[in-house]
């Protein structure tokens, strides 16, 4: 079977991606693609991706608009959703990297770590995210 090729330039090959915080609209726009991380690893999302739920862990998220641009940005904690040709993200906090301060970042992960090593009276697993937080801001920096 011969299908045209110029078929295929009409086909859609963005998805509307939204970024959500308590705070505000973070980023809507049409994308290429996307690339963030749950807690089975990275992950990649296209157009007609199949529906899915995912909750999100703090990472660098990578997504490429339609001109080619690819964008960087710190992503906290979440959920992430793809239905109908789009992606939506809630997190609990996102930054660009030109807004991460770095030495806040390493502070705060100086406070954790320091929590950690004591561990007298603390909650461990907020520490430990507390660390991870620290650590993909100072990632997404550079």
């Amino acid at each position: 079977m011969y299908i045209e090729r110029s078929v295929f330039f009409h086909m859609k090959s963005h998805i509307k991606l939204t970024i959500l915080t308590p705070e505000k609209e973070f980023y809507i726009g049409e994308i290429l693609s996307l690339y963030t991380e749950n807690d089975e690893g990275r992950f990649g999302i296209l157009s007609k991706h199949v529906p899915m739920i995912s909750q999100l862990k703090p990472t660098l998220t990578i997504f490429t608009e339609v001109d080619g641009k690819e964008i960087k940005a710190f992503t906290s904690t979440g959920i992430l959703s793809v239905y109908r040709g789009e992606i939506e993200m809630l997190c609990s906090a996102c930054e660009w990297p030109e807004n991460i301060d770095a030495e806040r970042a390493k502070k705060a992960k100086e406070r954790a770590e320091e929590r950690l090593r004591h561990k007298d009276g603390i909650d461990i697993k907020r520490a430990e995210s507390a660390v991870i937080r620290s650590l993909m801001r100072i990632k997404v920096k550079g």
